[in-house]
């Protein structure tokens, strides 16, 4: 099983100035570099400073720069905010940015928040559609020559320019939870990201179950690969489990509140998350957490981690985005590469 790292820029005030966050996920990313993993990811989140990514492109082409060997992949780009002539080009012209290490990660999109702004009247149902749409036309376009007369959008013969370095194709990776999307994926021969988000492992069984499926759907399809994404933290103490559980508590507080979109939103601030919202939330209270989400010392983590190995995950994302100080995030991730990964080497 290979690791990498899911990383955004993340504030929940503005004591920090943005050039010191993008500073900081530069140096996680190369960090994980150092220590043997395979991907960084960076997906695209428009308006929020929980999550700063309003194009990962740029991010991917910069880190390109900055590394020499770690893949770097969107996680996820969020198909229905693109045109595929736009996407298939900037993609393009990433993969030759970083060398041909791009992996491109691909969504419906989660956030209504977002869906109003950039789409109004966009619900699930219609992102999902679209992005099935897009991946076969991101696939002629870098074949060139393409035209396209689909549901959502039209146009008359295309190549990308550029094309990808990486050949056939740019690695295409779709974010799956529902038996149909799982489906989707598999049949139109692209690899699988999944998140069980804090449902714990029963979750992850029954994602991994619904791959398998699709994949015995699908005899004459080659297995593609298939990622697990989850909160992971390595402590050095029961005490520092135990705070970053309280941490990752009012991470999910937040994000469940930014998802049923109720709290206003100042200068990108969700503003109201207290005690009474988290209270009101007791699927995120730290105690499920800490049960939930991969969080404590290493031989701990190499326990859990193997399970998901036996299970039959091809990739494991160690996602860092918390809330919590840049050294602390750092020092998990150290604890992680020096006394986790050799236990999969």
């Amino acid at each position: 099983m290979k690791f990498s790292l899911f990383v955004h820029m993340e504030r929940f005030d503005d004591a920090q100035p943005h050039a010191a966050l993008f500073d900081e996920l530069t140096d996680l990313v190369q960090t994980a570099e150092r220590g043997g993993f395979e991907t960084a990811w960076i997906g695209e989140h428009h308006g929020m400073e929980f999550t700063i990514a309003p194009n990962p492109f740029i991010n991917l082409a910069y880190l390109g720069a900055r590394t020499a060997r770690i893949r770097l992949g969107t996680g996820t780009v969020i198909a229905p905010f693109w045109h595929p002539i736009r996407l298939a080009g900037e993609a393009a012209m990433t993969d030759l940015a970083t060398g041909g290490r791009l992996d491109l990660g691909i969504a419906r999109g989660a956030y209504s928040f977002e869906y109003e702004r950039l789409m109004p009247g966009l619900d699930a149902w219609g992102a999902g559609q679209r992005m099935r749409e897009m991946i076969p036309a991101l696939r002629g376009l870098w074949a060139g020559d393409y035209t396209h007369e689909g549901e959502f959008w039209r146009f008359p013969k295309t190549t990308s320019a550029p094309k990808p370095v990486q050949r056939p194709e740019i690695p295409i990776w779709v974010a799956a939870r529902d038996p149909n999307s799982h489906a989707f994926a598999v049949e139109n021969g692209c690899n699988v990201q999944v998140t069980p988000l804090a449902s714990g492992d029963g979750e992850v069984e029954t994602l991994m179950g619904r791959f398998n499926q699709a994949c015995a759907n699908a005899p004459a399809v080659p297995r593609p690969q298939i990622m697990l994404l989850q909160h992971t933290f390595v402590s050095d103490s029961p005490e520092e489990t135990a705070r970053l559980s309280q941490d990752l508590s009012r991470f999910y507080c937040t994000f469940g509140a930014l998802f049923q979109n109720k709290l206003p939103i100042e200068q990108g601030f969700l503003r109201g998350v207290d005690a009474a919202v988290q209270a009101s939330m007791p699927q995120y209270a730290p105690e499920t957490i800490a049960r939930n989400l991969v969080i404590g010392e290493p031989e701990a983590v190499v326990t859990r981690l193997k399970a998901y190995e036996a299970m039959g995950y091809d990739q494991y994302a160690v996602w860092i985005d918390s809330g919590i100080e840049h050294a602390r995030k750092k020092r998990s991730l150290e604890l992680f590469i020096r006394d986790v990964m050799p236990a999969f080497a």
